[in-house]
């Protein structure tokens, strides 16, 4: 059944697709955006038409997280037209099995994508012929109809908020190009809106790569990858099996990861050793699990290392995670923070870092949440969604301007595709700038001097390769 999906044709998946679009009609619930506008202080964003396509890139192998794995990912490029002819191309990854692991785990890697990529024609649709005061506003309005489209394509009552914002990431971005077009805008500075500003208001040299590591990583493999330099490492814990299979294995992974580059000094480091960065992607259920881990941290004196566990329990778990954080690592939400409202009930329960991903939730979400941050004092940094290079822009031009990390002096931003896709140079070729000092890292650092933010990591730049296939 796997490999019959991968090989299903794009005119097969369009039919299909296009006949599940058409069994919910367009509920007249866009007329109020035409009620807000108004002339302001720029101008509207208007769209016109649209189109949209996408292509699939294989993975060197199964990436696993959340108990599963993902082989390809699928790379969506929408393209809004406004009343007057301009135009912008926008893109975005899929990544089903992150966003809700529910709707994955029904359906095989391509269906999954492809309910996915049905709910950004969705939103196309729904954005056709209307107009917005900025990108923001468009998000904020769409976002509850798709929202509710995705629970009755999925089948899923309480599909996570994340799944629709992740559809909407190649139109939310196509919509911000577009929006920069209508004002004479050609720097990010000037796209963001004056009362989020505070949230992305520093100007960081650098900005630290970070890689991913999936469980199953060989030790050689991470090993390499600290003599290369790199000196945060993310490390995927949560592993397949039960939740005390899950923990043996969790603890052994550490133990191994420790004793191999554990000893390691980092200049830029707050201790000067190697801090880990662990991802649980809501795999635990219990607090009791996760002090565990921490306690056979501190046992084999790896505890004090461990600077962020990231998304220990997923949304289904509420409860306070003070008693986690109080044993020395931040405690970060990811996933868990799909928009403002959650990120702040993250943050009343006792979280203390927020995983920001412009390419996974949208720009509007994340400048917004930024900023949600940055009122209740709570440092960000940016997550991976194992995107292709441009999108890595995306995101870098976001982890420029948080404010930085305590105990660090510059930007933090994973980035893994470089590890991970099967053909990274072909797709680094596709970069309008791909040939700038910024685009790739050294000894585990991006250089995000002045000519990054006079480009703006090249994210106005017109892309070749996606034009003539929109």
């Amino acid at each position: 059944m796997e490999n019959k999906n991968y090989l299903w044709s794009r005119r097969d998946f369009i039919k299909q697709s296009s006949s599940a679009i058409a069994t919910f009609p367009l509920a007249p619930w866009i007329n109020k955006s035409k009620s807000k506008m108004n002339t302001g202080h720029s101008n509207a964003l208007e769209i016109a038409s649209y189109n949209s396509t996408f292509e699939r890139e294989k993975l060197a192998k199964p990436f696993g997280f959340k108990g599963s794995s993902v082989s390809d990912l699928w790379q969506v490029a929408t393209k809004l037209i406004s009343p007057t002819g301009d135009t912008a191309i926008g893109l975005g990854v899929q990544s089903p099995l992150w966003c809700d692991a529910r709707v994955a785990g029904q359906t095989s890697e391509g269906g999954g994508n492809a309910i996915m990529y049905a709910m950004t024609e969705r939103a196309l649709q729904m954005i056709k012929g209307q107009q917005f005061l900025s990108p923001i506003n468009m998000v904020d309005e769409i976002l509850p109809a798709l929202l509710e489209y995705g629970k009755k394509i999925t089948g899923v009552s309480d599909l996570k908020k994340t799944f629709a914002l992740n559809s909407l990431v190649p139109v939310d971005n196509a919509a911000w190009l577009l929006y920069a077009k209508a004002n004479e805008y050609n720097n990010f500075d000037q796209l963001i809106p004056s009362d989020y500003r505070m949230g992305l208001s520093a100007k960081h040299k650098h900005v630290v790569s970070i890689p991913a590591l999936s469980y199953g990583t060989s030790l050689d493999t991470i090993k390499k990858l600290a003599d290369e330099g790199y000196f945060i490492m993310k490390i995927k814990i949560g592993a397949p099996g039960s939740q005390q299979e899950m923990l043996e294995k969790d603890k052994a992974f550490l133990k191994g990861i420790h004793d191999t580059i554990g000893h390691y000094e980092v200049a830029h480091a707050p201790n000067g050793k190697i801090p880990y960065y662990f991802d649980a992607n809501g795999r635990y259920d219990k607090h009791e699990y996760i002090l565990e881990f921490l306690d056979y941290a501190e046992k084999i004196d790896a505890l004090d290392q461990i600077a962020v566990l990231e998304e220990p329990f997923g949304d289904r778990n509420q409860e306070d995670v003070s008693e986690i954080a109080a044993r020395g690592p931040r405690v970060a939400a990811d996933e868990s923070a799909h928009a403002v409202e959650e990120t702040l009930a993250r943050i009343e329960q006792g979280y203390n870092a927020i995983a920001v991903k412009s390419v996974a939730k949208t720009m509007s979400m994340t400048i917004k949440i930024a900023q949600a941050a940055y009122e209740h004092h709570v440092p960000c940094f940016c997550a991976d969604l194992t995107v292709s290079p441009i999108l890595v822009e995306w995101n870098k031009v976001v982890a420029a301007r948080l404010p930085a990390f305590p105990g660090w002096n510059m930007g933090m931003q994973e980035t893994n595709g470089w590890q991970n896709y099967q053909d990274w140079d072909r797709l680094l070729e596709n970069h309008p700038m791909g040939n700038h000092e910024w685009v790739k890292s050294k000894n585990g650092l991006y250089n995000t001097g002045e000519s990054f933010f006079k480009h703006s990591g090249g994210i106005f730049e017109k892309m070749p390769y996606w034009e003539e296939r929109l």
